[in-house]
């Protein structure tokens, strides 16, 4: 996916509110935004991809800060707020047509900012929303093509919180015999999973194997990855791509097929994919 102007105040926003996570002292928290904006003058730049100009605005932002890891804290919170909300979605996807459901769980935990969420994810309001993002489905459903190709699947994760979802879709492509290869990221990025967090939630015990991107780059930059992850991902059955920023990265490549599972929140993604802000979208290409 290419750079949109509308990028430019979003990306912004999450650098003063990396700021903000790692530092109270508002004189560097001014530095971070400062260079961020030269950041966007210099690579605001027509055609090129969108993670190249996100990945550079955000690692200079943590040198800035001097913080490698902003998010560390939120991270863990997403985490454990999103595991109170795991047994509703088990029984949700223990119902027929438990793949489709798996996945639609997959999604709706990618709509979700648990790491704001945090201990009001034992509130009623917040179950309540869960529920009606899971009654309302799929609005781009390739889940049946999804089924038949699933030997070999090279899943790339996205954020903390909603990989405790995921791991019902891990569970459901076992049970139909695919294999699966976990993608997180190789350093800090966001609150994005990284091994850490892999480690952490014993999510090695439940795929065949863990690769990293080898960077803390947005999404995936081909340039930094393992040559093993690069391997995987040519030779998988399905590449699983969860989230904005996966599909803003590997929508640039050519590897297929991929299934896109994700909740278009951003306008130019929505509008990139042909399709209307806010749905809730697993679309297979090939």
């Amino acid at each position: 996916m290419k750079i949109h102007p509308r990028c430019a105040p979003c990306l912004l926003s999450r650098v003063q509110f990396e700021a903000e996570l790692s530092t109270n002292n508002i004189a560097l928290q001014k530095q971070a935004v400062l260079a961020g904006i030269e950041v966007l003058r210099k690579y605001l730049v027509d055609g090129a991809p969108a993670t190249h100009l996100s990945t550079k605005i955000h690692r200079e932002a943590y040198r800035i800060l001097g913080d490698s890891d902003p998010y560390r804290e939120k991270k863990q919170q997403s985490n454990e707020a999103a595991k109170k909300f795991l047994p509703l979605a088990r029984a949700f996807v223990s119902e027929d047509d438990s793949f489709r459901r798996a996945v639609l769980a997959s999604i709706v935990g990618n709509s979700f900012d648990f790491g704001v969420l945090g201990f009001d994810a034992d509130k009623e309001i917040a179950k309540e929303t869960m529920l009606g993002q899971l009654k309302r489905g799929l609005d781009v459903d390739d889940t049946e093509r999804m089924k038949s190709i699933l030997d070999d699947v090279v899943y790339l994760a996205d954020n903390c919180g909603e990989i405790i979802f995921d791991t019902l879709l891990f569970e459901e492509i076992r049970k139909l015999g695919g294999k699966i290869t976990l993608v997180v990221r190789g350093a800090p990025i966001l609150n994005d999973v990284t091994m850490k967090e892999v480690m952490g939630l014993e999510l090695d015990k439940m795929v065949e194997r863990v690769l990293t991107t080898g960077s803390n780059a947005i999404g995936l930059c081909l340039k930094e990855a393992p040559r093993e992850l690069v391997e995987a991902l040519g030779n998988a059955s399905l590449i699983i791509s969860k989230g904005m920023a996966n599909y803003e990265t590997m929508s640039e490549y050519n590897f297929k097929p991929i299934a896109y599972l994700l909740k278009a929140k951003c306008e130019s993604v929505a509008e990139a994919m042909g399709l209307s802000r806010n749905m809730n979208v697993a679309r297979v290409e090939e």
